[in-house]
């Protein structure tokens, strides 16, 4: 059984995806779904990744398709909060530029604290 957990929650035009545990084949559809929800219903989708402890392809193929998605609909999807191997991982595979907030071409915004969007 995959340990993952996600939250969501929509204020002031945008939706706040917070997702917890591990994000992988098992939580792949799971996670795919929750923010392809989210970039339907908001402009601006943030995914807090502050307790994500593991992110594999699959996690990173949802991340994708869900900024796709979002800019097909003129939106926007950011990643902030990526720590440890899940920043790595983001970092090594360009995904995070793809990804970071707008302004933050140098990642610090990648670890910010929570509550700062």
């Amino acid at each position: 059984m995959s340990d993952f957990q996600l939250q969501t929650a929509t204020e002031r035009g945008r939706t706040v995806v917070s997702v917890a545990g591990e994000c992988d084949l098992r939580s792949r559809d799971e996670l795919t779904s929750a923010l392809h929800t989210a970039v339907e219903s908001a402009p601006l989708v943030i995914v807090d990744l502050s307790a994500v402890r593991f992110l594999d392809s699959s996690g990173l193929h949802a991340l994708v398709s869900a900024h796709q998605a979002a800019r097909r609909q003129a939106g926007n999807l950011h990643v902030v909060n990526a720590r440890g191997t899940v920043a790595t991982v983001l970092e090594i595979t360009g995904v995070i530029d793809l990804l970071r907030p707008p302004g933050e071409a140098d990642g610090s915004r990648a670890h910010t604290p929570e509550g700062s969007w």
